[in-house]
Parts: C-alpha cells; sequence; structure tokens
C-alpha cells in the first residue's frame, strides 16, 4: 500500500483554523496524464466541479500554465462552515518541448476533465530530403 505525504497539510490546518475558513489556502496540484498519440501530445488533467469560466490556460513561450479554482456555491445566510477540503485554487506549470505547436493547443472539457491536444511541430516531423546531381536521383530519410 502506497500513502501519500503531504507535509504542508498539518500547517495548512492550523493556518486555516487561526484564520478563518476559507481565507487562505495554497494552491494545490491537480491530478495529470500525458501521452502522445499520433501527431500531437494529449494531456488531460482531472477539475471535477470546477467551471469552465474558473479555468486559466496560458502559454508564455514553452511554459504552459493551468490555473483553477473551484469555488463555494452560495449556500444560505444559516449556514456555517466547519471544514472546506474541496474548495481552493489548483495550479499546474508544464515546459513544453520546443517541437511542440504552442500556436495549435486546443482545449476540450467534459465530465470533469481538462483535455488539452498540442500538435508536433512540422519542423519536428520526419522528411523526405531528396539528394540532386548526377544521372539518379535518391531519396534519404532525414
Amino acid at each position: 500500500m502506497l500513502m501519500r505525504t503531504d507535509p504542508f497539510r498539518e500547517l495548512d490546518r492550523l493556518t486555516q483554523q487561526l484564520m478563518g475558513p476559507g481565507t487562505w489556502t495554497r494552491p494545490s496540484t491537480m491530478a495529470m496524464d500525458a501521452y502522445r498519440e499520433g501527431d500531437e501530445y494529449v494531456v488531460a488533467f482531472d477539475l471535477p466541479g470546477v467551471s469552465t469560466e474558473a479555468i486559466d490556460i496560458d502559454v508564455e513561450r514553452n511554459m504552459l500554465s493551468v490555473r483553477a479554482e473551484r469555488r463555494p456555491v452560495a449556500k444560505a445566510d444559516d449556514v456555517q462552515m466547519e471544514l472546506s477540503e474541496r474548495l481552493g485554487v489548483f495550479s499546474r506549470q508544464l515546459v513544453l518541448a520546443d517541437t511542440l505547436d504552442t500556436e495549435h493547443i486546443k482545449a476540450d472539457y467534459d465530465a470533469g476533465v481538462l483535455t488539452l491536444r498540442i500538435p508536433i511541430a512540422e519542423r519536428a516531423k520526419p522528411r523526405k530530403i531528396s539528394i540532386g546531381g548526377g544521372s539518379s536521383r535518391k531519396e534519404i530519410s532525414g
């Protein structure tokens, strides 16, 4: 059995007790899968319960940043929150290879999963190079 530990969880709990629920949270990471499918890379993030309006995706040079916030649902005035672990800010940053086309990233959000499709740049794909001169022409892969 594996246990995932978070050394700052106790500090977060104490800070939340001192400052009150919902007043301070540190960004948490979101679960992610990344794989290559044909001529593109696919990155999927688990973001259940997050609306599309609360998701920000930015690319600056080769740095992809995904930030999401799970916001509280409007509650009645007589409800007093005792514990709030599901709310907060989630973020993840990825360094993308130069071989990826960051100008044509596609994003879809379905059933709590944000899926980014990043095409491989044309300059990174294998291509044939023809050799000129002489009486016969040859092609080699480059």
